[in-house]
């Protein structure tokens, strides 16, 4: 496959090297060594990303924007192949190849507050810079990707047409969630409300998608596929999801299942450094809310694909989603446990920029 593909970049394959890179579900990726510089290949999993172009659109849209705003921001998009292509169509699928930023360091988990610092305000700078674009312009790379209200229809659809061993076995589960349906109609308030607008917002804030330099400082965010309009409670109430807890969504030992109250506030410090001055009054006092948002979600997912038995994200083992469903249901409940401190403002955190509104 490679040797057909890198010369359709100039590259020969006998003078390069080819491995596999990251950890990342979605896109099949590669580190592609040359001899003068060295690139990141991806094959876009089109069953996720059912229209590859909207994405490459997205980007040449967004780069065009942030040469002429900010020519010395690090926007990682895709280098253009002999074709002038930037989005290659083949018979072995979709491919784009972006620079490999040397230097660069990406992290798999979050040991230290700082790190969650950095990385929040990457993603704040980021929409910050884009706050004037037109989020509308956009395409949508995931149709109702953090569309929770269609999200909680869909568990309702897998309750009632749920496996009836599953469906009793979820059954504490299940109840949770109902009674915490006032998530929901925050979110459609939120929606309804012209003083929480559409943003370009990133919509995947996990740790991996932030670079770092050698001394632990932001670069940049990579990984730019679901860049889409959205609200901002997407990208906050990620990373208090992926950044809070230092257990996975995978640890079955609920013991294990805490909230890092230096870690909210890392994230607060840093992503209203950059968005203090660009969020309404109005999304500010979403802050907290965002969280909770992102969670519940996700744990409907979970516990809606375990009641269909695996069909959307499949299962490694017996009971997987089920497992992870527990896990973020237990996450929601130290979250909730510690909201009302959260909500409070933040008086011992470190003051940022412009003076934002307290939590």
């Amino acid at each position: 496959m490679f040797e057909n593909i890198l010369p359709l970049y100039g590259l020969n394959s006998d003078d390069t090297t080819v491995n596999l890179f990251g950890d990342g579900l979605i896109n099949h990726t590669w580190k592609v060594t040359a001899a003068e510089q060295s690139y990141i290949l991806q094959k876009v999993n089109t069953d996720v990303f059912k229209e590859p172009s909207n994405i490459d659109k997205n980007l040449s849209l967004l780069k065009d924007f942030l040469n002429k705003k900010d020519p010395e921001y690090l926007f990682v998009s895709p280098v253009k192949a002999l074709s002038g292509e930037s989005l290659l169509n083949t018979p072995s699928g979709y491919f784009r190849m972006t620079p490999f930023i040397e230097g660069s360091v990406s992290l798999n988990a979050l040991t230290k507050r700082e790190e969650a610092y950095e990385a929040a305000k990457q993603f704040g700078k980021f929409s910050a810079l884009l706050a004037d674009f037109d989020a509308a312009t956009l395409n949508i790379t995931i149709p109702d990707f953090h569309n929770l209200s269609l999200r909680y229809e869909q568990f309702k659809t897998a309750c009632a047409n749920a496996n009836p061993e599953r469906l009793e076995q979820a059954k504490e589960y299940i109840d949770f969630i109902n009674e915490h349906k006032s998530i929901v109609n925050t979110y459609l308030d939120i929606v309804a409300n012209d003083e929480v607008p559409l943003r370009v917002i990133h919509h995947d804030t996990k740790i991996s998608n932030v670079l770092f330099d050698a001394n632990n400082k932001g670069i940049c965010v990579i990984d730019l596929d679901t860049v889409m309009p959205g609200y901002f409670i997407s990208d906050v109430g990620d990373m208090m999801r992926t950044y809070l807890c230092a257990a996975s969504e995978e640890e079955t030992d609920l013991t294990k299942i805490s909230i890092r109250k230096d870690f909210f506030k890392a994230i607060y410090e840093g992503y209203m450094e950059e968005m203090a001055a660009v969020l309404s009054d109005t999304e500010k006092q979403y802050f907290t809310y965002a969280g909770k948002f992102i969670i519940y979600m996700q744990a409907i997912r979970f516990l809606a694909d375990h009641l269909q038995n695996d069909i959307y994200y499949g299962a490694k083992y017996e009971g997987h989603n089920f497992n992870r469903a527990i896990n973020q249901i237990a996450l929601l409940k130290e979250y909730l446990k510690m909201e009302e401190e959260f909500t409070a403002p933040l008086s011992s955190s470190k003051e940022p920029r412009n003076q934002p509104h307290a939590l």
